[in-house]
This record gives C-alpha cells, structure tokens and sequence, in this order.
C-alpha cells in the first residue's frame, strides 16, 4: 500500500505561482511513477504531469507545458508540482496519484493509489 497527501493549494491571483507537494508513506515510493490530475466541476479528470521513477522521463499536458514543472525528492518521499503563470482555468481539485509502472502515462486508469486532493483557485 501507499498512502498519499497533497497540500500547498489555495487561493491566487491569475499570474501567480503554487507548488503542490505530494508526500507518500507505505512502500518504497521511489519505485512509482507519479502523476499529477486535476479536476474541475462538471469536467473530466485529466493528467497535467507525470515523472517516472526508473529514468525521471516526463509527460506533461498540453495546457500547462512551459508553466507547470514536477519533480522528485526519493529521499523525503515527495514529488512536487510548481505552478507558474496561472490561469482561472487551472482552478480545481489537484491529486497526485501512483502507478508501479515505469512510463509516466497520463492515463488515470493505470493508477493505483490516489491521494484526497486539494483546492486550487485562481482568480481573475
């Protein structure tokens, strides 16, 4: 099993920045490919980033390419978002989800562990 906690959302101007964290406990953590989902009211789930563990490959979703970064601590277990450059259209509920798989997919299907989410608002 793996467990996992987002944080770092809330509330900021378009323009702005965040990061997200997302800190894992259970199985060795550094063996997951990790993904960062997000969802909007009356949308549909969608990947904005993925890092994989065997070779640190990336996959990002058009959207965001240029404006969001993920990255990896193995050591603290952590895998992070920054959000750069914010849009009202990237507000909505972010989590971060593990897949033992090596490609960094972005299909939420190959996931095993999801997160609880938390809140992004950005305001125009």
């Amino acid at each position: 099993q793996v467990q996992l906690v987002e944080s770092g959302g809330g509330l900021v101007q378009a323009g702005g920045s965040l990061r997200l964290s997302c800190a894992a406990s259970g199985r060795t953590f550094s063996r997951y490919t990790v993904g960062w989902f997000r969802q909007a009211p009356g949308k549909e789930r969608e990947c904005v980033a993925a890092i994989s563990w065997i070779d640190g490959s990336t996959y990002y979703a058009d959207s965001v390419k240029g404006r969001f970064t993920i990255s990896r601590q193995n050591a603290k277990n952590t895998v992070y978002l920054q959000m750069n450059s914010l849009k009202p259209e990237d507000s909505a509920v972010y989590y971060c989800a593990a897949d033992a798989s090596a490609p960094p997919s972005p299909n939420s299907y190959e996931y095993d562990y999801w997160g609880q989410g938390t809140q992004v608002t950005v305001s125009s």
